[in-house]
Formats: C-alpha cells, sequence, structure tokens
C-alpha cells in the first residue's frame, strides 16, 4: 500500500535530515521530499545521523519549491505548531493518519509538509496544503525539533497499518506451575523456616498463610518454582556449612 510522503522545506542542517530519514524507517515510510535544503543535497551528516537508513536518504527527490514537491499529490497536510488565521480543517497527528489512510486507500497520493527548524512552514506555504496538523504540547513551550515532528506523525501512521501490534508480547516462556508443585514448595520453604525459627509460634498460621498469599498473587511458573526453589536449598545448605 503506498505511504503518505514527508516533504521538509528549506531544511537547514543535514543531521536533522538523517534524523528524519531514521524516524521515517523506524515506522515505515520511504519516500523522502527536500525542497531546497541549504547549501545543497547530498549533505555531509545526514548519512551518519540516519542510522542506517541510508536507503531513504539516497531516494530522496529534490525540489526547488513547495509548488513543485507535491504537484502529483491530491491531499497535502501542512505542519504546524500554532494558528494561522487560515480556514482550514485541522487535525491531530492520528486523526490526520486516518485521514490519510482512507485517502492512499481510495488511490491518492498524500504528503505532508515540514518547514524549516528555526521559524517552520511560511503562511503562503501553509496556504498550498488541504489541512493543518498540529500536535497537543504544552502551549508554553511548542517548539519541536523536526525529526521529533517527523516522528509523531509516522508512529500514527505505523500504529494504524499495525494496530498497534508491539513487537513482541513479553509471553511467559514456561508454563504456569501446577497446584501440586506450588503446595510441595510452600511445603518445602515453611520446613526451612521453621528450621531457623523464623515463625513466632503464636504468629505461625497467619504468617504462613501471608507468606502462601504472596506467591499466589505471582501466578507462578514452573521455572519459577524451580528456580525459588534452589534458591532457598542453596540458602539452606550454605547455613548448615557454616556450622561450626
Amino acid at each position: 500500500m503506498p505511504r503518505p510522503i514527508i516533504i521538509l522545506v528549506e531544511p537547514q542542517l543535514a543531521e536533522n535530515i538523517g534524523m528524519v530519514a531514521r524516524a521515517m524507517a523506524n515506522f515505515g515510510l520511504s519516500e523522502l521530499r527536500l525542497v531546497s535544503p541549504r547549501n545543497g543535497w547530498p549533505k555531509k551528516g545526514a548519512h551518519s545521523a540516519a542510522s542506517g537508513a541510508t536507503h531513504i536518504l539516497e531516494g530522496a527527490r529534490l525540489f526547488d519549491d513547495v509548488r513543485g514537491a507535491i504537484a502529483d499529490l491530491n491531499y497535502v497536510f501542512a505542519t504546524t505548531a500554532r494558528e494561522r488565521g487560515q480556514m482550514k480543517r485541522v487535525f491531530a497527528p492520528e486523526a490526520a493518519m486516518t485521514e490519510a489512510r482512507t485517502r492512499i486507500g481510495a488511490g491518492q497520493g498524500v504528503g505532508i509538509l515540514f518547514g524549516r527548524e528555526r521559524t517552520g512552514l511560511e503562511n503562503d506555504e501553509v496556504s498550498l496544503a488541504d489541512a493543518i496538523v498540529t500536535f497537543p504540547v504544552d502551549p508554553k513551550f511548542s517548539s519541536l525539533n523536526l525529526a521529533q515532528a517527523v516522528l509523531l506523525v509516522s508512529y500514527e501512521w505505523y500504529k494504524l497499518e499495525t494496530g498497534g501490534a508491539l513487537p513482541f508480547a513479553g509471553e511467559r516462556l514456561s508454563p504456569p506451575a501446577p497446584r501440586e508443585m506450588v503446595l510441595s514448595f510452600f511445603d518445602y520453604i515453611e520446613t526451612e523456616l521453621d528450621a531457623v525459627n523464623f515463625y513466632p509460634e503464636d504468629k505461625k498460621p497467619t504468617m504462613t498463610r501471608n507468606m502462601r498469599d504472596i506467591f499466589h498473587r505471582l501466578e507462578l511458573t514452573e521455572q519459577d518454582v524451580r528456580t525459588l526453589r534452589g534458591a532457598i536449598r542453596a540458602l539452606a545448605e550454605g547455613r548448615r556449612l557454616r556450622k561450626p
């Protein structure tokens, strides 16, 4: 499926372009367009900042102006941190990418404009876009790094594409311990605790139940029980060996 196109307008620093490429690669975007980057293109330092996302830099297309960069697109978002006094739809990143996905699915080309590091997009450049993307940031400090802005939008795109699936689930590698195994472990630890007079006699029933509840809350796996039992055995045997 085609994806949104990232368009950087007059980016100033090579490192920022490289970090943009890295953010795009993190979240499955691949097409980058550059409008009149300062000091031309390619720029020294971009590749090292890309941290391996060099395929995006090598495939980047260069344009003289915004009009040329968006000429083949059907729908364009302009990113900005401040209100521009223009009667356009305003989207948060998640809603913008939902709109982008719908339009791309209908065969439209979609691009996202990002402005200069220091001053952002000019009003005339924003006027060329169909809608605005802005970020729910603290109004007392709304400035975002260029790569951060691209990353936020790219993340929302990828979340839609994957349903928010994580790369790994952290599933248990050992099955839940059967009750017989857990009860045997209780017997073992309680015997060892008795051997060192851990329980005050008048509190033993209550403390025993509390101890069992602690382990029940952990929902022990077979490996958990084996590990805990082995650790307690090592402590107990070490204590016996240290006796004169």
